[in-house]
């Protein structure tokens, strides 16, 4: 029993704590920390672009919010069987903080949001596409580890050493929302362990950012082809590993929908990184400075004068500034004495 319990990955016994009445959900601090890395690296490689420093963080006021409503959205709309059917209660289809958010829906919102941004600060969308690429699929690995606390999206039974052990949680509050629950004793689920694929695409998503990466430096990428490249990196992986999973999904012609929009994804994205490269190199610098940069007003200059014109005044001005001379003081004359007569 115990050489079996150390060639698996065991799960948390719970993904809430409370501190008080406050819940302490490690799902939605994995997505905080995520979108804090995704920023700082995004700013970064900004700045390295020639881009103001601070227009990622301006960027993401907007996308952000955007990206969560999307989010939410497309889980929402793709399984609406968990929200709008018989006995279930319409109103958690808000409840994000018990976890439900496709990638394909916040990315595609938070983009919106990302344009609002964009034009109100002058500055290119595929430019800053191109930027926080590699730190959105960081943050979505980031993400992953929420899905391990919350022991979900795991897939089939499986003997291999890496196998994860997911264990029967309760809840006596709300028997049926097992998500808050804790796993008391470790009762393995019938399937247990399993294939942990919220963990093969955590490491994909990490072998994804370092390509694009290096194709960026190695390539000079740009016009939005380095997010293309994610797109087209990210649905490949998750293509395969989404088969893998064994929750609940809704599928077409006997894929799941998440499969299907990985296809048109990687297609799409294949072709706008072809077409992207008819736009020529780069971005030039001074195309990522914005609205902001170019509104300061620049540092006054002292008016040039010609040198011609400046030895003319000197040369009017040297003799009218020149002190005038002291006239020469007058000896004073001194009779000499009279000298006394001979007698």
């Amino acid at each position: 029993m115990i050489s079996a319990y150390l060639a698996t990955i065991p799960s948390p016994d719970r993904g809430v704590w409370h501190l008080g009445p406050i819940p302490i959900r490690a799902y939605a601090l994995c997505i905080i920390a995520g979108i804090i890395v995704a920023i700082w690296w995004g700013e970064r490689r900004w700045a390295a672009r020639g881009g103001t420093k601070g227009m990622v963080i301006d960027m993401a006021v907007y996308a952000v919010p955007f990206g969560l409503v999307g989010g939410r959205l497309y889980h929402v709309i793709t399984d609406p069987e968990l929200y709008f059917t018989e006995g279930k209660n319409p109103w958690n289809a808000f409840a994000i903080w018990d976890g439900g958010l496709g990638i394909w829906g916040a990315i595609a919102l938070g983009a919106v949001g990302a344009l609002i941004a964009c034009r109100r600060k002058g500055v290119p969308l595929p430019a800053m596409a191109d930027a926080i690429a590699p730190g959105i699929v960081v943050a979505q690995a980031i993400g992953r580890i929420g899905n391990y606390f919350n022991q979900e999206l795991y897939g089939a039974h499986t003997d291999l050493p890496w196998g994860l052990e997911v264990y029967q949680r309760f809840n006596p509050e709300d028997p049926d929302n097992l998500l808050n629950g804790v796993a008391t004793g470790h009762i393995p689920l019938p399937e247990s362990p399993v294939h942990p694929t919220f963990l093969y695409e955590l490491i994909w998503n990490l072998l994804v950012a370092a390509v694009i990466v290096w194709a960026d430096r190695r390539f000079k990428l740009g016009h939005g082809r380095v997010f293309a490249l994610y797109v087209a990196g990210y649905t490949v992986g998750r293509g395969w590993i989404e088969m893998m999973r064994t929750d609940t999904a809704n599928h077409i012609l006997g894929l799941r929908v998440n499969v299907w929009t990985s296809i048109l994804l990687f297609l799409a994205a294949v072709i706008y990184f072809v077409l992207a490269a008819k736009r020529g190199p780069r971005e030039a610098p001074e195309l990522l400075a914005g609205k902001d940069a170019l509104a300061a007003p620049a540092p006054e200059a002292e008016p040039e004068v010609d040198a011609a014109v400046a030895e003319d005044e000197d040369a009017v001005k040297v003799p009218a500034e020149a002190p005038a001379e002291k006239p020469a003081e007058e000896t004073p004359v001194v009779d000499e004495p009279k000298k006394a007569d001979e007698s």
